[in-house]
């Protein structure tokens, strides 16, 4: 059911630009173990040397709201989190849950930025296996400020319950059809 939607994927993806389909990360999860999560890439080949100039001073949470490093197809695959499917592949490895905290960027300095802003508190996203959605991303994604993120994600860690999952899942496809926050 999913090969013809991730073959449209990759196509669109490979006549867009040049370069690999699948962007693999260094991300910090469950008890700070370093997986590689998996995304079909939505930017330039060279993005990851390009974020220390993208960066910028004081937010724990990279994110670049015009970001020049995205492509034209990323754009689209971002704007309905398409980009995020390949990430049921960590979910089968155990690496990571579908629903959770967001795992944090190696290469972006996310978990030092946290702990910088947040201090011991910040670790505690390291408690539980980070997830493809989660509390904030249904609150309002990338446009939520990140106190409010990192407010959300704590919430979560101290209100786990498999019916906390059901609500996040079942907000998810709203969230992600409204593309608010999306980019």
């Amino acid at each position: 059911a999913f090969a013809v939607p991730w073959l449209l994927i990759v196509l669109v993806i490979k006549l867009d630009s040049r370069g690999p389909v699948l962007f693999k990360q260094a991300r910090i999860g469950y008890k700070g173990r370093v997986f590689h999560a998996y995304k079909f890439r939505t930017m330039q080949t060279d993005a990851e040397a390009r974020v220390a100039s993208l960066r910028k001073e004081g937010g724990p949470y990279f994110k670049v709201k015009a970001d020049p490093r995205v492509t034209r197809a990323g754009k689209w695959l971002r704007r309905f989190s398409l980009d995020e499917v390949p990430q049921f592949l960590n979910v089968f490895r155990g690496e990571m849950s579908v629903v959770g905290p967001r795992p944090l960027a190696v290469s972006a300095g996310e978990l030092e930025a946290l702990e910088s802003a947040y201090g011991e508190a910040a670790r505690k996203v390291l408690n539980v296996m980070p997830g493809i959605t989660g509390l904030w991303q249904v609150s309002g994604r990338s446009e939520l400020q990140d106190d409010a993120r990192f407010a959300l994600d704590i919430y979560y860690i101290e209100h786990w319950s498999a019916g906390l999952d059901l609500k996040i899942i079942l907000k998810t496809p709203f969230a992600v059809l409204s593309s608010r926050g999306a980019y």
